[in-house]
């Protein structure tokens, strides 16, 4: 939860860390399927919700993430519409 920025770590900084994030799900993965018939079901119950519970977590925050890249831009783009135009003086015939 600390990678995902919904938690802070011991130092009270609030980071994300997606990437983290990601790994640690694969390697959460991973751990259940070396595991299995060698835990009890209560264990392997107890770490597929926490997997399920990190994958729910990890797509929410990476869809927040894109949501913030395309304010982003949008921002961006506005700004540079609104841009000043440069005054140029008329000239006038003698």
């Amino acid at each position: 939860m600390q990678g995902l920025g919904k938690v802070a770590d011991p130092t009270g900084q609030i980071n994300r860390n997606l990437e983290y994030v990601n790994q640690t799900i694969d390697l959460m993965e991973m751990l259940l399927v070396k595991t299995k018939g060698n835990i009890s079901e209560e264990i392997e119950k107890m770490l597929t919700q926490m997997i399920s519970e990190l994958k729910l977590n990890y797509v929410d925050e990476k869809s927040k993430s894109v949501e913030d890249k395309k304010k982003e831009e949008i921002k961006e783009s506005s700004t540079k519409k609104k841009s000043p135009k440069k005054k140029t003086k008329k000239k006038t015939k003698k």
